[in-house]
């Protein structure tokens, strides 16, 4: 996948297997597992098979999560992007697309997440045409909740997952259509 885009800040480019040890860095924190299931990985090797299955998913949907890079001194801060959910159910869905990012702990409260998610509701709205994004977030993230609803996102429900916990549903529609 050749896809890149920009920010003013901020490169949103394919993932790279060059980008494990960035990656690694970021999801062996346990701050940046609070809201994802409290597991953080262990084993370089878990970032390693993440990005094959990403780029997989490049080959197979045309789009996933993407690395997030600081133009100014080409630090990997995580990822953004979005996916095409298949064979996994959240909240009674499957088959629809949905955003997301993470970024290591060390970038937030930067506005970096709110950059990105606002390039990529643009792409995926006006370029690949998506009729409806959907996200969603763990119902304490209160930092994640936010930017949701601050580029435009709509609560729609709390829900609880398969293990019990309680997450919020966002959905946004192209406002073209």
């Amino acid at each position: 996948m050749n896809l890149i885009l920009e920010t003013d800040r901020l490169i949103l480019r394919p993932f790279e297997l060059s980008d494990a040890e960035a990656l690694f860095d970021m999801d062996k924190n346990p701050e940046v597992h609070n809201y994802l299931w409290q597991k953080p990985v262990t084993e370089i090797e878990e970032v390693h098979d993440y990005i094959n299955m990403v780029r997989q998913q490049y080959v197979d949907n045309n789009i996933g999560r993407f690395s997030t890079i600081i133009k100014e001194t080409g630090e990997l801060i995580g990822w953004t992007g979005i996916k095409y959910v298949t064979g996994h159910i959240e909240n009674g869905n499957t088959n629809f697309y949905d955003y997301g990012y993470r970024l290591n702990e060390k970038f937030w409260n930067k506005g970096y997440a709110t950059e990105a998610s606002v390039a990529w509701l643009d792409y995926g709205f006006n370029t690949i045409n998506i009729d409806k994004m959907n996200a969603y977030t763990h119902t304490q993230n209160g930092a994640s909740n936010h930017i949701l609803q601050k580029v435009g996102m709509n609560f729609i429900e709390d829900y609880l997952d398969e293990h019990g916990a309680l997450w919020k549903w966002w959905q946004m529609k192209n406002p073209a259509i």
